[in-house]
Order: structure tokens, then C-alpha cells, then sequence
């Protein structure tokens, strides 16, 4: 635990979440299995898009996920310390599961944990997302802060606080607040499962879009939030010394994202075929006979698809999404740090994945290898893949 500075007068002072080292940093050594925490990480970073009250959202610092808010514009921050529960047991949540020590060691429990994160110059509160339910005591946590049946003179409030009073007798974070103070400022998040999180996050990106006149289509804005889901998990692997700035994302600096980012795909879809391509490849530093290779095989490509019966329609449409995909996936890990190449060696490899599910047809079956890069090059016409390196 970073202790509080403590000034002449022994009146301690608390620091910002940004400027203290973590007490821990288990996450971001071992992350193995974290999609669902990125995903849920991905929700708050559309958030922060829409709403201006969240101002910077931490992934793998102080907890989980950090949202830093300034709520009426003053600049006095307060902060939510979420923890996100992926692996769960097939029952209800109960007060005895959030009060649970590991191996019996004190402050080890979800709520000693969570009540433990006051430490910060900031206000405090509390959030934690599961996705099981949770049982009829604790219901009245997944109201909002405030909302009817969260009144501290309630019952359910009463009973909850009487309850982890017994279990953790005298119990104060070290801003001195008890658990009176983290059941007023606690927020339980049910979201279920990882695949209605991308649902409800697709969805909210698409309205964002209209909103703000750049209306996406639904794939332009899966390749949106393919990319920020590599940027989230960027920032969980990365260490809080020497790379704090990758941990912590600025609505400022999300916002200049969004709208080139969004813009681009606007301008990609309407712009002559084969223009974006070439911007994109030269972006990379590519040569120009690799760009006007690439331009060919895209107008072949294109040709072929207004082809009648060029190919069978359930197998072109096959191969198509077996493009977008792999170009996804490989672009995501790129994103993401996990594939260490350039903006030359990333093309290359592309385009050796493009071989490779060529290699896979059925036997006796036409080659495909042409189609399948002309497919590849016509995703990136249309923006919704680079090649360069990225960039936070």
C-alpha cells in the first residue's frame, strides 16, 4: 500500500491516482484470459466518447479499470475503482462471496480490497462487474447511486452495513471511510456475457456515429472497436514505470481518434476505389510496384464480384468473411503489440495468411489466391485496414 504523504502538522495528503505507482501490478504481468475485462474496458472507453463528465479511464493501474471523472466542470475529480469478476461460479452473488478472504488473510476479500482503493486525493467510489446476478440482499446495489431503495436510512442499506460491520469490526480505508461509505458509493454492474458487451458496445458506436454525422456501417464500426480493443489491452500489458502515459487514456486524446478515425471510413467509402488503397499503402512506406500490384489485383477482385457466377455465392460470401476476419484478427495483434514487425513485415504477413487459406481449399478445387488478397486489398480501400504501424 503507497502510504499518504504526511506533512509537519501530521495531516496526511492524499496524491492523485495519476501520480502514484500502483501498489500492485499483477495484471498487467500475467493477462492471459482477459477479454472480457478488455471488453468491459472497451465499454467505458465508448463511454467516455459520449459522455464529457468521464475525462480518463485507466486500464491495469490502481485496479481493473479506473474512471476519473469531473462531474460539474470545476476541476475537483472524483474517481470509481472497478473491479471486473470474469471467472465465476454457475450461482448468485452473496455478501459471503465479496467477503471472502483468500486463504483466510486479512484484507484480501473483495470488499477490504475495494474499500481499500480510498487513498487518493480524489472522492472515491466503488463498482464491481460480474456476470452472475446477484442475490436479494445485495439487489438494491445494482440501483443507481441515489436511485429509490439506496436510501441510507433503508433497510436493505441498514442490514448490509450491519452485516460487513460484524465481519470486518472497525474497518477504515486510509481515508478513514468505512463500509457505510463504500455501500453509498458501490455500484454493482451486471453485463452477463462478453458477447452482449460487444453487442450493446457495436450498437452504441453506430448511434455515436450518427449522432455526430458520420454515420458507420456496421462493419466500419466493428473495425473501430477491434481497434480499440487492441489499444485496451495495450495498455493492461503495459507497466506503469517507464510507460504510465500508455496506461491512461485522455478524452482528448480519444476524442482526435474518433473523429479522424470516423472521418476516414466516411471518406474511404465514397472516395474512387483504389485511392485509399494507395494512401494506405504508401503510409506503410510500401513501393510502388507492390501499390500498383495491389490496385490490380483490388479492380480484378471487383470485376470478379459483379460477375455472374464468377463463383458460387455461398463460397464467395465464405471467403469473404474468412478475409475479414483473419485481417482482424491480425491487425487487432498488431494493435495490440503482439506481433513485433513493421509496417512492411505486417503486409507481408497479411499476405501470407491470404496463402495459407488458399493452401486450406479442398483438393482439385480452383486456386483462390488472387481473390483472396484482391479481398484483402479491397478492406483496406474501404479503411477499414492499414498496414502502418499504429500510433496512441
Amino acid at each position: 500500500m503507497v502510504n499518504p504523504t504526511i506533512a509537519q502538522n501530521k495531516v496526511p495528503i492524499f496524491l492523485s491516482v495519476d501520480d502514484v505507482k500502483p501498489s500492485e501490478e499483477g495484471g498487467p504481468i500475467a493477462r492471459s484470459g482477459f477479454n472480457y475485462q478488455d471488453e468491459i474496458a472497451v465499454s467505458f472507453l465508448l463511454e467516455m466518447l459520449e459522455k464529457q463528465t468521464i475525462i480518463k479511464v485507466h486500464c491495469e493501474s490502481h485496479d481493473d479499470i479506473l474512471l476519473v471523472y469531473d462531474l460539474n466542470g470545476t476541476g475537483n475529480h472524483s474517481v470509481e475503482f472497478v473491479q471486473v469478476k470474469a471467472s465465476e461460479q454457475d450461482k448468485l452473488w452473496s455478501i459471503a462471496d465479496i467477503c471472502l478472504r483468500k486463504s483466510g488473510k486479512p484484507g484480501t476479500s473483495i470488499f477490504e480490497i475495494s474499500l481499500a482503493r480510498d487513498k487518493h486525493s480524489e472522492t472515491s467510489f466503488f463498482r464491481l462487474v460480474t456476470l452472475r446476478p446477484v442475490v436479494s440482499d445485495l439487489e438494491f446495489l445494482t440501483f443507481p447511486l441515489n436511485a429509490p431503495g439506496r436510501e441510507l436510512d433503508g433497510v436493505r442499506f441498514k442490514a448490509l452495513k450491519a452485516e460487513l460491520d460484524k465481519r470486518f469490526p472497525k474497518i477504515k480505508s486510509p481515508k478513514g471511510n468505512g463500509a457505510s461509505y463504500w455501500i453509498e458509493n458501490g455500484f454493482w454492474d451486471q453485463r452477463h456475457s462478453e458477447d452482449a458487451v460487444k453487442k450493446d458496445t457495436l450498437i452504441r458506436l453506430i448511434k455515436l456515429s450518427i449522432k455526430e454525422g458520420v454515420p458507420l456501417l456496421p462493419e466500419q464500426a466493428e473495425s473501430l472497436l477491434d481497434e480499440l480493443r487492441g489499444k485496451a489491452k495495450e495498455a493492461g500489458d503495459a507497466k506503469w514505470e517507464p510507460n504510465r502515459d500508455k496506461k491512461i487514456f485522455t478524452r482528448t486524446a480519444l476524442r482526435e481518434w474518433w473523429e479522424k478515425r470516423a472521418q476516414e471510413l466516411i471518406e474511404g467509402a465514397s472516395a474512387p476505389s483504389g485511392g485509399k488503397l494507395r494512401t494506405k499503402m504508401i503510409d506503410a512506406g510500401l513501393p510502388e510496384e507492390l501499390v500498383g500490384l495491389a490496385i490490380e489485383l483490388r479492380r480484378d477482385y471487383s470485376s470478379a464480384t459483379r460477375t455472374s457466377h464468377y463463383m458460387e455465392p455461398n463460397l464467395e460470401e465464405g471467403l469473404q468473411r474468412r478475409v475479414k476476419s483473419e485481417v482482424i484478427s491480425l491487425r487487432a495483434r498488431f494493435v495490440a503489440g503482439q506481433i513485433e514487425l513493421d509496417s512492411a513485415g505486417f503486409h507481408a504477413l497479411c499476405l501470407d495468411r491470404m496463402d495459407k487459406l488458399n493452401d486450406e481449399r479442398p483438393s482439385g478445387s480452383a486456386d483462390q489466391s488472387a481473390f483472396l488478397k484482391g479481398c484483402m486489398y479491397d478492406i483496406a480501400d474501404r479503411c477499414l485496414l492499414r498496414f502502418e504501424r499504429p500510433s496512441r
